[in-house]
């Protein structure tokens, strides 16, 4: 059973491969928080920037296309700041733990991607990574939350062969 269950709101994102970049993306994050890939599911929907606006704008408060959302299935976060958050149970293969909903955004991670010079499928993997990673209770909203939760995204990242991002 795949970990990432990819819905395509967009066919760009079909054309991009988005389901097999995230499965990869996904299951190289669980590896370096010592999780199993088995027991795990995480939802990803490849949308267009009007789909996002709309999902910022009814779960943040913000009408505005944005790159990457993510819907824990539980709040998962670190007692302290600073702390990595507590890993959680995986379910059964058969019945696997969600650890909840990602949405990505085509074009704003195209633009994203041409401004900064680095090739999409590198930013993409990243915002995926990032992605998961709120998913298991980490956050960036604390600067010392932030540290950790960068520091493992370039781990991450480097066992995907893609440069540092930050």
């Amino acid at each position: 059973m795949d970990l990432v269950e990819t819905v395509i709101e967009d066919a760009r994102w079909e054309a991009f491969g988005l389901a097999a970049l995230a499965e990869r993306a996904g299951r190289a994050a669980l590896a370096a928080v010592g999780l199993p890939v088995e027991g795990f599911q995480v939802s990803l929907m490849g949308c267009d920037d009007a789909r996002i606006a709309v999902l910022n704008a009814d779960f943040r408060g913000k009408p505005q296309p944005t790159n990457v959302l993510s819907w824990p299935s539980e709040e998962r976060g670190a007692e302290f700041v600073g702390e990595v958050p507590e890993a959680p149970e995986p379910g059964e293969a058969e019945d696997p733990e969600s650890l909840g909903d990602i949405a990505i955004a085509y074009e704003t991670c195209a633009r994203e991607a041409e401004d900064q010079g680095k090739p999409m499928v590198d930013h993409v993997t990243h915002l995926i990574v990032h992605g998961v990673l709120h998913l298991l209770g980490y956050d960036h909203v604390e600067e010392e939350d932030a540290a950790v939760m960068e520091a493992i995204e370039v781990r991450i990242l480097a066992s995907l062969g893609v440069s540092d991002p930050y």
